[in-house]
């Protein structure tokens, strides 16, 4: 967790003792920021759509970014500088608890610096690294207008130069949807040669958004965010602006995501915290019809499964960090785990966000609150550069695998040690998904099956097994998506506890909320299987399957107050700054 003393991140009691003293020193520098501008030019801010330039001089002052984001390699005898995801991922919360346009501008510099660091450019690499010390920003540009991410359809061309002036190619087209697309040093271009087809002709190459052949067509969203559309006219590129060619630059446009979009989630977390405090701060000081309105039993229903959704985001993502930062070629189990974080982790944002207005109503709509932001902006999370079902389709390829195929593997501990993550930079080609293996997952449930809603989930992921094993979707089902995704989200249910299990014990959680998550992941599981005895597609087998699998989760009124005290707890605990 970002927080060693409780569950939820709380600037005024943050201490991130994990790290060391020059990451705390930042981190809380970076608090102390946000904190001294105050609630009200935060908000006055993002209501403005003002462009973050005040934030990145203050990154650029602290030089958090050039920290944070270079690989040792190119630390320019910093011995600071280092890319260890556990402290990117505590910055990415920060930020987000903030605002997403400050995580923004963090997010596209970490996905447009991909390309380059796994690169073989050396001059390119040593350029990024003093753009990034003097406070630049970098930008990545994948998505176009007719395209979106389409990695396989670009229209952005090179055209072989014929000219003499160290100019190999000329570029030419559009990209959409790039953020920092307005002041990038670097912007990390894909696109294709004119007179290469197919994979041989993919090319990455960095272009500068201040070249006259560059031009800004503007925002494509009205917000603090710059979200840009630019077109290169005869753009000249020259041998040191090519990072790489061919199938590798496929490669590496999917590996930049795995590594650039696993901070969504740490966004989500951040945002949902911060609206949450505002939340049951107001609603537990409300009175109505002469009662606090977290008296109504439905409220705090609301308020409980909003926590434990909230705090299973926090153990999935916590756990995850190190798996990533444990993977090699021989273990790419992070593969899987990154596109639940994009899928999963983000949508539960969103159900956290919906139970607080639920419960907010009105209040939620205020102009002077934070979580008036969080509700505009916490769906934009699973829809940035690939929706739900694009990861939910990603994960079924780990599924045979997964349920039906373990593996040994060495036991990973907490990964927050002070280490560079220099395989995010060499994870070789993007193929093979279905080959990957995961330990054995049933050990975990059956460690934990003493809380009575753990070893009931375990019930649903066995049946899921048993659906697998003797009523698979046939050829037919398998090409049908809608019916497909229902089973990417049970499947994706039983990853999430696994993660959760493993965080939970690694960091002592008290077994009532882990009991009340997986009230949460019972239920959560039933849904979908009602979901899928209704689809089209179903056969009566598997709607058979489906109505057996459904759940209720073990009720105790007992135990239910006591997770309900430490959410009434939070109440007060933190404020923002007038």
């Amino acid at each position: 967790m970002t927080d060693a003393g409780g569950l939820l991140f709380n600037p005024n009691t943050y201490d991130p003792r994990q790290f060391d003293p020059q990451t705390r020193r930042r981190l809380r520098a970076l608090i102390a920021w946000f904190e001294e501008r105050g609630k009200a030019r935060l908000l006055h801010d993002h209501l403005d759509a003002a462009w973050v330039s005040d934030f990145l001089e203050f990154i650029k002052r602290e030089r958090i970014f050039a920290t944070f984001l270079t690989p040792s390699e190119y630390g320019l005898g910093d011995d600071d500088k280092r890319w260890d995801t556990s402290r990117n991922a505590a910055l990415s919360e920060i930020l987000g608890f903030y605002g997403l346009a400050y995580w923004y501008a963090e997010q596209v510099t970490i996905l447009g610096l991909g390309p380059i660091w796994q690169s073989d450019n050396v001059k390119a690499k040593q350029r990024a690294a003093e753009q990034l010390d003097g406070g630049g920003v970098m930008a990545f540009a994948l998505s176009e207008r007719d395209h979106g991410a389409d990695i396989y359809n670009t229209d952005m061309i090179l055209t072989p130069a014929t000219d003499d002036e160290g100019v190999v190619f000329r570029a030419t087209g559009q990209k959409y949807y790039i953020g920092n697309g307005n002041v990038a040093g670097m912007v990390s271009v894909f696109s294709r040669r004119a007179d290469v087809d197919g994979p041989d002709g993919y090319v990455w190459f960095v272009a500068d958004s201040t070249h006259p052949a560059y031009e800004l067509i503007g925002n494509v969203v009205h917000g603090q965010m710059f979200v840009s559309n630019f077109a290169l006219h005869d753009y000249p590129v020259h041998t040191e602006d090519i990072l790489c060619t061919g199938p590798e630059a496929f490669s590496v446009a999917l590996n930049t995501v795995n590594v650039g979009k696993f901070n969504l989630c740490t966004a989500s977390i951040g945002m949902c915290e911060h609206a949450f405090y505002e939340a049951i701060t107001h609603a537990n000081n409300r009175i109505l019809y002469g009662n606090p309105v977290t008296d109504f039993p439905h409220v705090r229903a609301g308020f409980v499964d909003a926590y434990a959704r909230l705090i299973a985001m926090k153990l999935f993502s916590d756990r995850a960090i190190d798996y990533f930062r444990s993977a090699s070629l021989s273990d790419r189990r992070y593969l899987l785990f990154n596109p639940v974080t994009k899928a999963k982790v983000t949508s539960e944002g969103e159900n956290v966000v919906r139970l607080l207005w639920d419960v907010l109503a009105a209040k939620g709509f205020e102009r002077n609150t934070y979580f008036a932001e969080v509700k505009d902006l916490i769906g934009a999370l699973p829809r940035l550069e690939g929706t739900v079902h694009v990861n939910v389709a990603q994960i079924l390829k780990f599924m045979p695998n997964y349920l039906f195929s373990p593996a040994a593997y060495p036991e990973i501990g907490t990964r927050d040690d002070p280490a560079d993550d220099v395989f995010f930079w060499s994870q070789g080609p993007a193929r093979g998904a279905s080959k990957v293996q995961f330990a054995d997952w049933v050990p975990v449930y059956e460690k934990a099956s003493t809380i009575g809603n753990v070893a009931r989930f375990l019930e649903q992921a066995r049946a899921l097994q048993q659906l697998l094993a003797t009523a698979a979707p046939d050829a037919e089902q398998q090409r049908d998506l809608d019916f497909m995704l229902v089973v990417g989200h049970l499947f994706t249910l039983v990853v999430y506890g696994q993660l959760i299990l493993e965080q939970a014990e690694l960091r002592g959680l008290d077994p009532d909320l882990t009991d009340q998550i997986f009230d949460v992941q019972v239920r959560d599981f039933s849904a979908y299987a009602v979901a899928l005895h209704g689809k089209p597609s179903s056969t009566p087998v598997q709607q058979e399957w489906a109505l057996a699998a459904v759940r209720k989760p073990v009720s105790d009124p007992d135990r239910f107050d006591r997770v309900w005290q430490q959410v009434k707890a939070l109440d007060g605990a933190y404020a923002m700054r007038p």
